[in-house]
């Protein structure tokens, strides 16, 4: 690297470094799960968002902590190998796709390596040698499910504002990071294929003819509220417009319009919230036209998806997911299973050909609802399924009720398992726990507990979500006393 390069700030004090400060030529060393560059001044630690390591940076600070700082990359005098040009218009801003900017490579070189620090590091468990990370063939339109969000007034870039024009218009987009109330406008978004820009394009353009306003997040006022948009790898289409307030006849006149401009929606539905969150899993959803439902379907299996329903995001890597689960299993046909946080029962449908009997737990009363309905039309007899809150439902007398699990099959939630819920698993028994995780640090967390009785076999990373910092994880743990 060139001696003008160097840090110039390798004989200053961290003290001395304060908020505001433009830090130049800092050579970043390193990245942190959340996508910053790592630098060091000293032992001082300097976070720096939009940098990759390799690069040579200019950044400006925006927070001063005790021990690190915060800093924002504002030139780049030196490119790292690994970056690259960004694809979208929006990054930067959006905040969807941190690592545009990254080498897909790269990307799953630091993703595999966020994993393993997490289990080393946080957990400090003895590990096996992982498994190489299952990278996604497809990196962009690999989404089957976006939401969007109205706004009267759109979130201006700097390019926008350092123009110098006037710019006073609605937005149909994305939150800001950490800003619930500021959305930007999206013109094209990369995650979902066509014709879902086109839909989303199309109704922003007509609700502005139509003289349709639309939602303020802070005075809670307006007409247009949310966009979902849902579809399957077999053509099919849900379209959910959610409406700020009830006014018939403008309804009427935004789903006519969907309905006769896109042929190929499926399913046309709409809500109405008057409540101050975006939340609609505890309103009506109301069916204009088509199927109240679209169908994926994976292996001879077919799932009914609801406006409400959870299903993967992204159906291809799900089906990766899936796989790598059920062979870590190793299921014989003789096998009791238990499927935690089972969602709509996609896994838990999935490996039912190959166990005895599958038994799937989940807190959402509604899921499970989907659940019983995707085993019915599969003909799967041998699945049963409970709702209720984890940590009270599995218990001593559950297990009694439906047997000792051999294998439990655990995907909880980014926050992980609850104590309880650990503890019971801990005492179950089982000869195998296949834990699926999209957080590795609350997974880290709940294996270290697991430890006593369980040791760690097989590690599996998986990348769903590519340009995005998070990655999913499979560890399969052995009982010890087996």
């Amino acid at each position: 690297m060139p001696s003008s390069y160097r840090f110039y700030v390798l004989s200053r004090t961290m003290e001395t470094i304060k908020k505001g400060e433009l830090l130049t030529n800092i050579h970043v060393t390193d990245a942190t799960a959340e996508g910053k560059g790592i630098a060091k001044i000293d032992d001082f630690v300097v976070f720096i968002e939009g940098a990759v390591a390799g690069d040579v940076v200019d950044a400006s600070v925006y927070r001063r902590k005790k021990n690190y700082a915060e800093a924002k990359t504002v030139k780049i005098h030196q490119a790292s190998t690994d970056r690259i040009e960004p694809f979208c218009e929006h990054f930067g801003t959006c905040g969807g796709c941190k690592w545009q900017h990254l080498n897909y490579d790269k990307q799953l070189e630091l993703k595999q390596q966020h994993v393993k620090d997490a289990l080393e590091r946080l957990a400090k468990l003895e590990l096996p040698e992982m498994d190489p990370i299952l990278g996604a063939p497809q990196t962009q339109y690999y989404r089957n499910k976006l939401e969007y969000t109205f706004s009267d007034k759109a979130w201006l870039t700097v390019e926008e504002i350092s123009s110098g024009e006037k710019f006073d218009h609605p937005a149909l987009g994305y939150h800001i990071p950490q800003r619930f109330d500021k959305i930007l406008d999206i013109k094209t978004c990369y995650l979902q294929a066509d014709p879902s820009n086109t839909i989303r394009n199309e109704v922003k353009r007509f609700a502005i003819e139509k003289g349709f306003s639309f939602y303020n997040p802070k005075s809670q006022v307006g007409f247009l509220r949310n966009l979902l948009l849902r579809s399957t790898a077999g053509g099919e289409w849900m379209v959910v417009v959610i409406f700020g307030f009830d006014d018939a006849e403008k309804i009427e006149v935004m789903m006519k319009h969907l309905s006769t401009h896109f042929p190929q929606i499926t399913s046309l539905q709409y809500i109405i919230n008057t409540k101050r969150n975006d939340t609609f899993f505890d309103l009506d959803v109301y069916l204009y036209s088509g199927k109240d439902h679209i169908n994926e379907h994976m292996e001879g299996l077919s799932f009914t998806i609801s406006a409400k329903s959870f299903y993967q995001t992204n159906s291809n890597q799900a089906y990766e997911l899936y796989k790598i689960t059920r062979d870590f299993a190793g299921l014989t046909a003789n096998e009791n299973v238990y499927d935690l946080y089972t969602g709509t029962g996609t896994i838990a449908l999935f490996v039912s050909k190959f166990a005895k009997k599958v038994t799937g737990i989940d807190f959402v009363e509604s899921a499970i609802v989907d659940a019983r309905k995707n085993a019915i039309q599969n003909g799967i007899t041998n699945a049963t399924f409970y709702s209720g809150d984890m940590k009270n439902l599995l218990n001593a007398d559950f297990i009694i009720k439906n047997g000792k699990p051999d294998v439990i099959i655990t995907d909880p939630p980014r926050s992980g398992m609850h104590p309880d819920v650990v503890e019971t698993i801990n005492k179950s028994g089982a000869e195998k726990i296949i834990y699926v995780s999209c957080n590795p640090s609350t997974q880290a967390r709940d294996l270290q507990m697991l430890d006593a009785n369980y040791l760690i076999r097989q590690i599996k990373p998986v990348d769903m979500f590519p340009h995005t910092t998070h990655v999913e994880n499979v560890v399969l743990l052995v009982n010890r006393n087996s």
